[in-house]
């Protein structure tokens, strides 16, 4: 006996939301790669950038993420957009008037979150210490504290010095962090001015000295990267700056949705 091919449920995988009366149609590959197009739907103003879609959870590889932002950024060279979080699938059996209703519910809060970002990009900056071991020999050079404990160690064996070590490592990781601060203090101090909103987020390895996203006005961005290559130049030996951008904004604004709401 022949078995039926089962056919999978299809929904929608949003993207972003924009502004836009009319329907639109985006020639770029969408997030499960079958060859359908990126297109608008639209409800009084605003839109829902989407594509069809079996029913499934996405997970964050790099494939599908890397297809979610090429999606955004082909949307964000003609309008201003709100992603919206990776892996959002309308699956219900009314879709569109799910889309609807999401775009009629939170319009207000819609058309305020673009407006807080028209005309505006985002710009990353990461600085990480070149030389770890030259800030290592610094922080022993200020602290005499940890200079004397230090050089107590010097001979002694782990076993019999094993809570002077523990004690050692965190007072350096004090230091460390204290040394961080400040210089992430005067690498912000800098920036920030330029910027509309800054967004620092967690530093993820020890070299790290700054983690931050800036949202900057389109007519200023000249302005930022000038103002970036002056402070790379001023840091470059002791600091290396990895700069990106312009990116859609995400540090600043993230879409979520819940359908059942």
């Amino acid at each position: 006996m022949r078995c039926q091919k089962e056919v999978a449920e299809l929904g929608k995988y949003l993207y972003c939301i924009i502004r836009c009366q009319q329907d639109r149609t985006f020639n770029e590959a969408g997030i499960n790669d079958n060859g359908g197009s990126i297109y608008t739907i639209s409800y009084r103003g605003l839109a829902a950038v989407v594509s069809d879609t079996p029913v499934k959870r996405y997970e964050s590889t790099r494939q599908n993420m890397m297809a979610h932002e090429r999606v955004l950024e082909r949307v964000m060279k003609e309008f201003t957009i709100l992603p919206v979080r990776f892996g959002t699938v309308a699956d219900s059996a009314s879709l569109t008037q799910d889309i609807h209703r999401l775009l009629e519910n939170r319009s207000e809060e819609l058309h305020q979150l673009l407006e807080s970002v028209d005309g505006k990009v985002e710009l990353g900056l990461k600085a990480f210490w070149r030389n770890e071991k030259a800030i290592f020999e610094e922080i022993i050079a200020e602290n005499a504290t940890i200079k004397r404990l230090r050089d107590s160690l010097s001979g002694k064996t782990p076993e019999a010095t094993h809570f002077d070590r523990i004690r050692l490592g965190e007072m350096v990781k004090k230091a460390l962090n204290d040394k961080r601060a400040k210089e992430a203090t005067k690498i912000l101090l800098l920036l920030r001015p330029i910027a509309h909103n800054v967004r620092e987020n967690q530093v993820v390895v020890d070299s790290m000295v700054v983690n931050a996203a800036f949202l900057i006005g389109k007519n200023r961005e000249a302005e930022f990267d000038q103002a970036v290559s002056n402070m790379n130049e001023a840091l470059g030996e002791r600091i290396a700056i990895k700069y990106t951008g312009p990116a859609p904004p995400y540090n600043f604004v993230n879409i979520v949705v819940n359908w059942q709401s």
